[in-house]
């Protein structure tokens, strides 16, 4: 390798380390309960200059958007094959693995509540992630399920991230308890005759 192709490396690899510093410097400000952190924020807790957080990102919509595509693949874990072949055990799989993502993912979906409405990238993705969990759903539901209207869409918003933040954020229920909701719902709905 010529020397200039290494300091091209170099600098490629040194560019990427620094974009990914910020990406996880706004992940950590989220977490801590920063729904909107100001770019400043983001540079302090990244160590890195302001203008570099602005060569990365041309504003702060595009930071939200890397923020939220990095979010997405926490989403990926629900398109694992089911352990079971049965489809009300897979159904327990499903509410169990999102659930669990929801609890994680839970100061995100506030952040990302406040700002998806200004968002073209933001709603994109977030009607992504919809599409993708109602399709799994029609995957492996029985037709007499998927071809009830009411009892598909209930199931569906029962197994919403919505419904879980209105159970433990407005409700104030602890997880357990909205997971025992949650779950105790859906099953009753798809045992309906």
């Amino acid at each position: 390798m010529r020397q200039s192709d290494a300091q091209q490396d170099g600098r490629r690899r040194r560019s990427q380390t620094s974009r990914d510093k910020i990406v996880a410097a706004m992940l950590e400000l989220v977490a801590e309960g920063r729904i909107t952190p100001s770019a400043e924020e983001v540079a302090a807790r990244a160590k890195v200059g302001l203008r570099t957080v602005f060569r990365h990102f041309a504003d702060m919509e595009s930071l939200y958007a890397a923020l939220t595509h990095t979010l997405a693949e926490q989403y990926e874990m629900w398109l694992i094959p089911f352990e079971s072949s049965h489809w009300r055990e897979q159904l327990i799989e499903v509410i169990e693995r999102r659930t669990a993502t929801y609890e994680r993912l839970l100061p995100f979906k506030c952040a990302g509540d406040a700002h998806r409405h200004m968002s073209p990238s933001m709603q994109n993705q977030y009607a992504r992630v919809l599409g993708i969990m109602r399709q799994r759903l029609h995957s492996f539901l029985p037709r007499s399920i998927v071809e009830d209207p009411t009892r598909f869409e209930l199931i569906d918003l029962m197994l919403s991230f919505e419904v879980w933040q209105r159970l433990r954020g407005e409700q104030q229920l602890e997880s357990d308890q909205a997971h025992r909701i949650v779950s105790a719902e859906i099953l009753r709905l798809a045992e309906e005759s």
